[in-house]
């Protein structure tokens, strides 16, 4: 297993819109261990392909207090949402960056599993948020785009000035 380097936002390749899995292999299951690995190293508690320069539908999430709980989606497709809440989000891929996003309370999502098996699961709370957090990624869209353009100037501008200071 290795620990995968995450994009930055505003990097461009975040924007990419990923392609489906086609088969579900051994190099597929390789790649959902790594991104295990690195989204528990970060620390996170969702991780899209997309993030780390792979451009297929696939997450890993595990929003359990115990980090032993880990789902995996390959080709995601949110079936029904519901509700509406506002929650706080963070990005492994814009860090250090928390600010409150509009998102459905509920969702059904339908994909496959690490074997390549279909599901579906209804969630609900952090973990729905998660989903559409994640899903997002995969179809190039990080969760400041849902902020307004001002407060994402601000934010580019701060993780700028970061940059600057660590370099």
């Amino acid at each position: 297993m290795a620990i995968l380097k995450i994009l930055q936002y505003p990097d461009e390749r975040l924007h990419k819109i990923a392609k489906k899995v086609e088969q579900v292999t051994d190099d597929t299951r390789r790649l959902i261990r790594d991104m295990a690995e690195t989204m528990y190293a970060a620390p996170g508690v969702g991780l899209a392909a997309t993030q780390v320069d792979v451009h297929l539908q696939l997450f890993v999430a595990d929003v359990s207090e115990t980090h032993n709980q880990l789902r995996v989606f390959i080709n995601p497709e949110i079936l029904a949402l519901g509700g509406e809440e506002e929650s706080e989000e963070g990005c492994l891929s814009v860090p250090g960056i928390y600010e409150k996003v509009t998102r459905a309370e509920k969702v059904t999502v339908r994909a496959l599993d690490e074997n390549g098996q279909p599901f579906t699961l209804e969630a609900e709370g952090f973990l729905a948020v998660c989903i559409q957090h994640e899903i997002d990624h995969l179809r190039g869209k990080v969760f400041v785009e849902h902020l307004s353009q001002l407060k994402q100037m601000r934010i580019r501008a701060k993780l700028k000035k970061r940059m600057r200071e660590i370099l």
